[in-house]
């Protein structure tokens, strides 16, 4: 999915519709049984991409943003966005989009934080102290900077979530704790350069942007043996998807 960074940072703009009323049993049963059919349909159909989503991701990431935002590729910033908004609005194109990805805190805190400002900044960063993800079949697991394993489960295909349009798997293991469920969204570095991925112990919570324990919170990667091409990739991408929503 070539959107994805975009529609995260156009996520709190959406406005969800929530209707609530009566209908017989009758009316019910019937919506259920229609959707228990298309569901069924569209899991079969949706379990054969997530099968090759994992195999397309194979390899081990660190934090996109460690890498994107170090002064090195500063000149790509600058350049990427001169190209769509011109060279007297590249600097504060610049300073925008990196704000946006820059967020310290997520979550309650978050929500708190930003619920009177029409700004924000979503945290990228990996959570839960880890530092790097590897994904291998069906497995992934993940490491703290000094090497230690902080989480390694199997992981197998439970949903597809439309909203965000992310892959829902879930631990094989009983106590995952904030790893029992992982969101990928189809991004894979052969697309978009860099990866998105949401964890944690709540399913619910983590179809949301802007609300729950999660809130203001994705987690983008890139390998870790990147080179500076598929970095400066990532950028231009990154500003293109953003900046042409505006001009």
């Amino acid at each position: 999915m070539k959107k994805t960074l975009a529609i995260l940072l156009m996520a709190t703009m959406l406005v969800l519709n929530l209707f609530t009323g009566c209908v017989s049993n009758t009316d019910k049963q019937n919506s259920d049984a229609e959707k228990v059919s298309v569901t069924e349909s569209a899991q079969k159909h949706d379990k054969e991409e997530a099968e090759q989503l994992l195999k397309n991701l194979s390899g081990t990431y660190g934090q996109l943003w460690d890498k994107a935002l170090a002064a090195e590729y500063d000149q790509d910033w600058l350049d990427s966005c001169a190209a769509i908004v011109g060279k007297e609005k590249a600097q504060d194109a610049v300073n925008t989009l990196k704000a946006s990805v820059s967020g310290t805190v997520y979550g309650q805190e978050a929500v708190d934080k930003y619920k009177d400002s029409d700004r924000f900044s979503f945290n990228c960063d990996f959570t839960q102290n880890v530092q790097q993800v590897t994904f291998d079949g069906d497995k992934i697991s993940g490491i703290d900077a000094n090497g230690n394993e902080v989480f390694s489960h199997s992981y197998h295909y439970i949903g597809y979530d439309e909203n965000m349009g992310f892959y829902q798997f879930q631990s094989a293991d009983e106590a995952s704790g904030e790893f029992t469920y992982m969101m990928l969204a189809p991004d894979t570095p052969a697309t978009t350069y860099h990866i998105e991925f949401r964890y944690g112990s709540d399913l619910e919570a983590l179809t949301k942007y802007d609300a729950g324990n999660y809130a203001y919170w994705m987690a983008a990667g890139i390998p870790v043996n990147a080179d500076a091409t598929m970095v400066n990739k990532a950028i231009e991408l990154f500003c293109t998807e953003n900046l042409e929503q505006e001009s």
